[in-house]
């Protein structure tokens, strides 16, 4: 893996910043594109990626879903949200643990897969 001292830690802002940018336009979790980057181009382990842009992704999403609710043309619910919230805190503890018990390889691959398929559906339809 590539240490921090030897990145250009200009990339690294240009970086988050595209993933905000994304994220916040696409309403998509940031990991589409830094888990591919972290792991391609900065040489992180699988995990270590998906670690790292999960902890990337909390004060981006505050950041987004607090302005997209300040929108009066954006209709939130604030009970579904933390109906939603409840069942994604409980899927993230449980999804971790299951990203633990498999190796960086399998995880890379079904990271993969995964984004082929929504790609792949949102296209068609």
């Amino acid at each position: 893996m590539i240490s921090l001292s030897t990145v250009n830690l200009l990339w690294l802002p240009l970086l988050g910043l595209v993933a905000g940018l994304i994220s916040g336009a696409l309403g998509v979790g940031s990991g589409i594109l830094l888990i591919p980057v972290l792991v391609l181009l900065l040489g992180m382990t699988q995990k270590s990626a998906q670690g790292t842009a999960l902890a990337v992704m909390v004060a981006m999403a505050a950041v987004g879903a607090l302005r997209y609710y300040a929108n009066q043309e954006i209709h939130m619910s604030v009970t579904t949200i933390v109906i939603l919230s409840i069942g994604a805190v409980i899927g993230a503890y449980l999804g971790s643990h299951v990203a633990f018990m498999l190796s960086g390889a399998v995880l890379r691959k079904m990271f993969a897969v995964f984004i082929m398929l929504v790609g792949l559906r949102m296209f068609f339809e």
